[in-house]
């Protein structure tokens, strides 16, 4: 079953419901309702009881009948009237039911005037007993067929029957039809996935429209389907470009290892030099896959913590100077905290450092500043050409400078990649002395520093 037919038939019911629930309220309350106005009718006709006995007795002195005031039934309309004159005793009338000791006990004025539901020659009647007004010691009886009342409930219950079969249909088709319209967005969603699944089109979009809840799943969708169509280019374009960059050196170690191979082997004079050449591309072929890896590894981080950035930046730099004995290295720092992952933050500062140490002349010096949740490292290298700064955040761009210089041209990339990770930017900004990089986090709000240790 469809959503838009259990929409339509969710609807139905509930308005069927709704109709079903207002019917068991109104029939009753109108059941009531008749009742107490037919007993209100039937009080108003005793108190103008004696006016139609009067009447009652001119009319049959005019046509000479019996004398009125017989314990006979009088009919007006489709009221009937029974005059039970004093003494009022109980026991059989000759027309309608007995008199009761409780009728006795009325026209004496011993007892309140009441009602009752009685049958009589198969008609049910409601019946209300009262003394005649004005004339002592005398009964009246007024009674009314109760079908007057049950034929109308009848009708009444009837139409509600009709009325709530009919509503709850005509919702169930109005609900079909405006489940029709409102999933139409749905359905179009429905459809663009089943044609990005069919033909792997990342570029299909959702026109959106609205800000309701369907034009934001719709939202949402378009922005899934832009940030998938980005990650699938970028992992496309890192495969072109990662196979383009073991090319090289791969072809090299063939080269080297085919050239020991033939002739003299290692008793060649030149065999040394090709070893070692070899070695050299499979340290450059380790290096970039070790940096592959980092380049997927962090690309993002599930394991945060409170990290003091200052303390993580002068482990770095203690580090790179134990590799670097020729440089100096000034380190700026204030107490900063971010919440980042201390691995990837780590190999991140130790990246800019590396680059920095890679370009730095003999005897120069390495400038890092830590502050608000930034690390900035600044060399005093020959800095980057306006051609190439736009760039050295890309994957496998080394500049024509670096061509000759080691590195797979991942490491500044892996930079901006673990940014990126923990909401922060990777940016190069313009420098007096050489290359200035920054990685920028969010900070922590300012609170005093855990202890270092």
């Amino acid at each position: 079953m469809s959503l838009r037919t259990r929409l339509g038939l969710a609807g139905g019911a509930v308005v069927f419901c709704a109709l079903l629930v207002a019917s068991l309220i109104l029939y009753p309350a109108i059941g009531s309702r008749l009742r107490d106005q037919i007993d209100l009718s039937l009080i108003q006709t005793a108190a103008n009881s004696p006016q139609i006995l009067d009447r009652l007795k001119q009319k049959t002195t005019e046509q000479g009948s019996a004398p009125a005031g017989s314990t006979g039934m009088v009919s007006v309309g489709s009221i009937q009237l029974q005059f039970v004159p004093p003494p009022v005793e109980p026991g059989p009338t000759d027309a309608f039911i007995p008199v009761t000791e409780r009728d006795a006990d009325v026209a004496r004025l011993r007892d309140r005037p009441y009602f009752q539901d009685v049958s009589f020659r198969g008609v049910d009647y409601r019946v209300y007993t009262a003394p005649v007004p004005q004339t002592e010691g005398s009964l009246v009886r007024i009674a009314r067929p109760r079908s007057d009342a049950t034929a109308t409930l009848g009708r009444l219950g009837v139409l509600l029957v009709v009325l709530t079969t009919a509503g709850g249909a005509l919702a169930l088709v109005v609900a079909r039809l405006a489940a029709d319209r409102v999933l139409r967005p749905v359905a179009r969603l429905t459809e663009t996935i089943e044609h990005v699944a069919a033909t792997q089109e990342l570029s299909a979009r959702i026109a959106v429209r609205g800000d309701d809840e369907i034009g934001r799943l719709a939202g949402a969708f378009n922005a899934m389907m832009a940030e998938l169509e980005d990650s699938v280019t970028a992992q496309r374009r890192l495969v072109a470009d990662a196979s383009h960059e073991l090319r090289t050196p791969l072809t090299s170690l063939t080269t080297d290892l085919d050239l020991l191979a033939d002739g003299q082997g290692l008793a060649d004079p030149a065999a040394p030099e090709l070893v070692g050449t070899a070695r050299e591309q499979a340290r450059r072929l380790g290096v970039l896959i070790g940096d592959l890896l980092d380049l997927a590894r962090y690309g993002s981080s599930a394991h945060l913590e409170d990290v003091r950035l200052d303390l993580l930046a002068a482990h770095v730099v203690e580090r790179a100077s134990a590799r670097a004995p020729g440089l100096r290295f000034a380190v700026d720092g204030e107490a900063t905290l971010v919440l980042g992952d201390p691995d990837a933050l780590e190999r991140a500062v130790g990246n800019l450092l590396d680059n920095a140490v890679k370009w730095s002349p003999p005897g120069g010096a390495v400038h890092v500043r830590v502050r608000d949740g930034a690390v900035t490292v600044e060399d005093e290298g020959p800095g980057i050409d306006d051609a190439d700064a736009p760039y050295v955040f890309d994957r496998f761009y080394r500049s024509a400078a670096a061509r000759s210089r080691p590195g797979s041209g991942l490491g500044l990339a892996i930079v901006r990649q673990i940014a990126a990770a923990h909401g922060g930017t990777a940016a190069l900004a313009p420098s007096r002395r050489g290359a200035r990089l920054t990685l920028a986090l969010p900070p922590l709000p300012a609170e005093a520093p855990p202890a270092e240790g």
